[in-house]
């Protein structure tokens, strides 16, 4: 993807780039400092609404709060969507705050602690197990608060997915109990004051490839409808994950979601006849919200080193640690980024754009084309949505949090 395409999803007006309406130079006015992260509410509606025409209607269209938990994002996200899916009694919290059911809200994650499973039992969230051991403590916590806790059981499959920036499923794995020994845990929660839901299999994320998305999920319908037999109860919550990718560099290109859309649409089929009761939801995180965000940040300096021009900038890879290729790249390639206060001007120079840390890892842009830049204009990094500010190492050096608006 290229820093056209990313851009052309914001308007621009004046030779200066808009969030939300409101242009850029104007929005750092009114954030009062640089860096910060400004999410557009509009592009984000507009993604939920490409979702709701592509997907079957019988599919519930969860948010993985994970990908990008500002309280902001979230509550507005909450009437757009069906349902939540948490890792963390923080981000419990920040679901139950907007008023979403707890019944419509799944916790998952490895390595629960007792304190976040009481409190994801008192407040009737379903808990997605992980392992043999985290099913006895649920059951043994719901026993002591008096409640039956809710409960589904994260499946790591017996396949992989091809095509996926991280794979979390397939092989040996922290997450979710193997395929293998499902049946023997299922007879475990049987015996156990559990109320059990369903199925949570999710395989892999950031995938691009609409084939290999395809396969996953008739995969996952293929061995959810083998391990049925051996469920204490009617499957009733059926998480098939997501992994939809977004483009972040150059010959990136865009998932084709109606070829997706098409196939959930016949498996959405097969389980009507053969899971009557069960509700399947697709959870997503990255594709809901990474392509509405801007990680804005001003140029305080520029040099020339050995004939090599270095743009220095007051944000860095404390803030947006994936820009920096230190999150996930096994090759260092560069995001979409534009001087966002000189959209009009024409490519004049090659430069390196360099964060405020002592550190050669602080790098956010290599010898990339841009606009003759000065020391005030605004640096713009697209695709910043998801996994900027939470996954990035903000206590690194003292320097103080960005800003985050919604527009």
């Amino acid at each position: 993807m290229t820093a056209h395409s990313a851009m052309a999803a914001f308007e621009t007006a004046g030779g200066c780039l808009t969030v939300g309406g409101i242009p850029l130079d104007r929005l750092a006015e009114r954030v009062g400092s640089t860096p910060f992260f400004a999410y557009d509410r509009r592009l984000i509606e507009r993604r939920v609404r490409e979702l709701r025409a592509a997907l079957p209607a019988s599919i519930a269209l969860h948010y993985a709060i994970k990908a990008n938990p500002m309280p902001a994002v979230v509550q507005h996200l909450a009437r757009l969507v069906d349902g939540f899916d948490v890792a963390s009694a923080g981000e419990m919290h920040v679901a139950l705050d907007t008023g979403m059911p707890p019944g419509e809200i799944s916790f998952a994650g490895p390595g629960k602690t007792d304190a976040e499973l009481r409190q994801a039992i008192a407040s009737g969230v379903t808990i997605e197990l992980e392992s043999f051991l985290e099913a006895g403590r649920v059951a043994a916590l719901g026993e002591a608060l008096g409640i039956r806790p809710r409960v589904a059981v994260r499946i790591n499959p017996d396949f992989q997915v091809r095509g996926s920036g991280m794979r979390m499923g397939g092989g040996a794995q922290q997450f979710g109990v193997d395929a293998e020994l499902m049946p023997q845990l299922l007879r475990d929660i049987a015996a156990r004051e559990l109320e059990f839901l369903g199925f949570h299999i999710f395989a892999g994320s950031q995938n691009l490839h609409a084939d290999s998305i395809i396969e996953a999920q008739n995969r996952t319908i293929e061995l959810v409808l083998r391990l049925c037999a051996d469920a204490p109860g009617p499957i009733r919550y059926l998480n098939i994950g997501g992994g939809f990718g977004i483009p972040y560099f150059e010959r990136d290109e865009a998932l084709a979601l109606g070829r997706v859309g098409a196939n959930l649409a016949q498996l959405a089929g097969v389980a009507s006849e053969r899971l009557p009761e069960a509700q399947i939801v697709v959870e997503l995180g990255r594709y809901l919200v990474g392509e509405s965000g801007l990680y804005v940040t001003r140029v305080v300096d520029r040099k020339v080193s050995r004939g090599k021009t270095f743009l220095v900038v007051d944000g860095g890879l404390h803030h947006q640690l994936a820009a920096s290729g230190n999150f996930g790249q096994s090759i260092r390639r560069n995001y979409p980024i534009a001087i966002g206060n000189r959209t009009a001007s024409p490519a004049q120079e090659t430069v390196s754009i360099v964060g405020c840390l002592c550190t050669p890892l602080d790098l956010l842009a290599d010898n990339v084309s841009l606009p003759l830049a000065r020391v005030g204009d605004l640096v713009v990094i697209f695709q910043a949505g998801a996994y900027g500010l939470t996954a990035s190492p903000t206590a690194f050096l003292g320097h103080p949090a960005p800003a985050q608006v919604l527009v």
